[in-house]
């Protein structure tokens, strides 16, 4: 009983009890969830009363609750502070989770008590969240093999354990490779174009890491800054060859076999299930619904965005070739540094301008303050709420009313046990008891932004601001989920759904009434000026159609891997290139790859899927067009996004939620009328 995860824990509002966990209390927990659950499965199927929803279908929603809680804690830790300890615990349960996951989902007997009830769904009387549940429960049986036969059961057990290791090795070496980079500058020639801000970052690093001089390293917060001001080319090239070369070296963290392996597996998969291929078997259950339908709307954008995206790439490298000689050729490692200059030339915008207005106590006052101002919630921070690392922040949020809502925990600074990117997760999920008690949950946003130095307190970039935005969008969605089952509350809902409550979010960054909220220097407290502010707002569609090309050439590669139909034995960077090489404005370099470190469509969840946030970009510009029109902190138009869409989750169909909210179908119009294109 000295086990956290195996009594209940007394703390504020039941969270997690970060500072009682151990690594020794994973293992025997998981096994102990196991065998609840298993228990309650054979309770459910040896239940000798008819099949029914409640002794059944709700029952099984209901089960497996410690063994939820013990994965919840590990899976979200090892993005977010991992260590080789924790890898390997993980790394041995992963068999073992993925053989119960598979026990249940194969067991006849459970499948024919499911089948019992769905094929009466017309004579019961259910709910349209309950029929939604029976409906999810019956689909996601079939789509994880119920229906096989015994030899392809067996087949589909063997694939999906090998799945769920290949998938945990693929982001252990990612991060062990951006880990294991560092680029040290010993002379202050090599510093020549840096602002004072990412030479105190990297000097800070250098400390920390026991070095002298200068370190810059592969997180984003020292890459993305050296990229664009550094002077040194040499050192520019050095650094991309690094960044993109990751997972392509010859040791143990090359990733070129498990890619392999990993599309191979998921197309076997899906054809073993009767897919044609694994894109078939993943937009069946999104609003894209088809690969066609995915490949029109990529196919639709560059149309539209191609000849905007080339004038863009010729008016950097005519800059570049000005300052540099006739006989420059532009190349991948010079595009942030030049189109940074150009975009000063044009706009006289400089990001480094920026960063004293942003400091980051501020910008979070500013984004909850939005929250605030849209519907009505509070936020305050608790102390006594446990947290996983000193970092890290726990505020309980409230309702206009005055009632508790939810716990939200923010992670900002990059370190070495949490992986690149930003990211939002549940550590609870939201559901409504049986006598109505509606128990809340708890999200998080982890991000990797600019750390403090001993000078400075974190001063954010205006991208960064962006991607706060944004990640606080999906926590809006979890935040304000009210639904009466976990399983379809919060992001519970498709996969091109899910980055409309974040991508709505980032259209505020560019709006003066918002920006002018918190936007103040950090020493003299002075408001960020008219005319700066003039400046992001002009310099918001700045290279748009050159990014607009990189997703969708992203959303293409994902979409090559996942439409195969044979096994891909051939060469993976060559397969990159080719997949998307219509959308490529620069020279290809030879020995570059980013599937091999492309967690999103490898191990993230977004196989398939990545062309979603195009998708929910449509939606946004759509969906934000509303704000326009009505005002942007407009309560009314806001509480209706919260009641049709935010507090929804997966209860609907989401093109249902959409038009209740929109009074229509989404356009690309929108989109291409904020980006300037039209």
């Amino acid at each position: 009983m000295e086990n956290p995860f195996l009594q209940p824990y007394n703390t504020p509002h039941g969270t997690v009890p970060f500072n009682k966990i151990a690594l020794a209390h994973y293992e025997p927990a998981i096994r102990e969830g196991i065998n609840q659950e298993d228990e309650e499965i054979n309770a459910i199927v040896t239940n000798p009363k008819k099949p029914t929803f409640d002794n059944t279908i709700l029952a099984l929603e209901q089960s497996g609750e410690l063994l939820e809680r013990v994965t919840t804690v590990m899976f979200n830790l090892m993005s977010a502070e991992t260590c080789d300890e924790l890898e390997a615990i993980a790394e041995k349960m992963m068999p073992l989770l993925s053989e119960h996951s598979n026990n249940i989902s194969l067991n006849e007997d459970l499948f024919k008590r499911i089948k019992a009830v769905y094929d009466e769904r017309n004579t019961l009387e259910l709910t349209d969240e309950e029929r939604r549940l029976l409906e999810k429960t019956y689909d996601g049986f079939v789509r994880n093999g119920a229906n096989l036969s015994k030899k392809d059961k067996a087949t589909f057990r063997k694939i999906s354990t090998e799945l769920s290791t290949l998938t945990l090795r693929f982001s252990q070496n990612h991060l062990k490779e951006t880990n294991n980079y560092e680029l040290i500058l010993n002379s202050e020639e090599q510093l020549k174009g840096l602002p004072e801000s990412a030479i105190e970052a990297a000097a800070h690093t250098a400390k920390e890491k026991g070095k002298s001089g200068w370190v810059i390293t592969l997180q984003a917060p020292s890459y993305v800054p050296f990229m664009k001001y550094c002077d040194d080319r040499n050192l520019r090239r050095e650094l991309y060859m690094a960044y993109n070369t990751q997972c392509m070296h010859d040791n143990e963290q090359n990733n070129q076999e498990i890619v392999k392996q990993l599309v191979n597996l998921r197309m076997q998969l899906a054809q073993l299930l009767g897919f044609k291929d694994y894109a078939d078997y993943a937009l069946r259950k999104r609003m894209a619904e088809n690969s066609d339908n995915v490949y029109r709307l990529l196919n639709q954008l560059l149309e539209a965005y191609t000849p905007t995206a080339h004038k863009e790439v010729a008016e950097v490298e005519a800059l570049a070739k000005k300052l540099e000689g006739d006989d420059f050729k532009l190349m991948p490692w010079d595009f942030s540094y030049y189109s940074e200059k150009l975009k000063n030339e044009k706009f006289n915008f400089d990001e480094e301008i920026l960063r004293p207005y942003f400091e980051l106590s501020r910008v979070k006052e500013g984004v909850f303050g939005l929250a605030t101002r849209l519907y009505g919630i509070s936020f305050k921070e608790n102390k006594n709420i446990p947290v996983y690392h000193p970092d890290v922040q726990a505020y309980e949020v409230y309702d206009k009313d005055g009632s508790y809502l939810a716990v939200l925990y923010t992670d900002f600074h990059p370190r070495a046990g949490k992986r690149s990117g930003a990211w939002m997760t549940s550590y609870k999920e939201q559901w409504i008891e049986a006598d109505g008690t509606n128990s809340r949950p708890h999200v998080s946003v982890t991000m990797n932004f600019t750390k403090p130095t001993p000078d400075k307190p974190a001063l954010l970039t205006f991208s960064e601001v962006n991607t706060f935005l944004h990640e606080f969008g999906h926590a809006l969605h979890g935040i304000f989920a009210n639904t009466r089952f976990k399983s379809m509350s919060g992001t519970n809902v498709y996969w091109d759904f899910v980055e409309l409550p974040s991508q709505i979010m980032e259209n505020f960054a560019i709006e003066k009434d918002f920006l002018n909220t918190f936007a103040r220097h950090y020493q003299t407290n002075e408001p960020i000026p008219e005319e700066l502010l003039q400046r992001i707002i002009d310099a918001s569609n700045f290279n748009v159609a050159y990014a607009c090309l990189r997703q969708i050439s992203f959303g293409l590669l994902d979409m090559a891997w996942y439409t195969r139909k044979e096994t891909f034995e051939g060469d993976v960077r060559k397969y990159e290139h080719e997949a998307w090489k219509r959308t490529q404005l620069l020279p290809q370099i030879e020995d570059t790859c980013m599937t091999v470190q492309f967690g999103h469509i490898m191990s993230g969840g977004y196989s398939a899927g990545y062309y979603s946030y195009k998708w929910a970009e449509v939606l946004d510009a759509d969906a934000f067009s509303v704000f326009k029109e009505k005002g942007i902190f407009n309560q009314t138009v806001a509480q209706s996004f919260r009641d049709n869409i935010l507090s929804k989750g997966g209860t609907e169909h989401p093109m249902v939620l959409y038009k209740r909210f929109r009074g229509q179908e989404p356009t690309i119009d929108a989109l291409l009328k904020r980006n300037g294109i039209r």
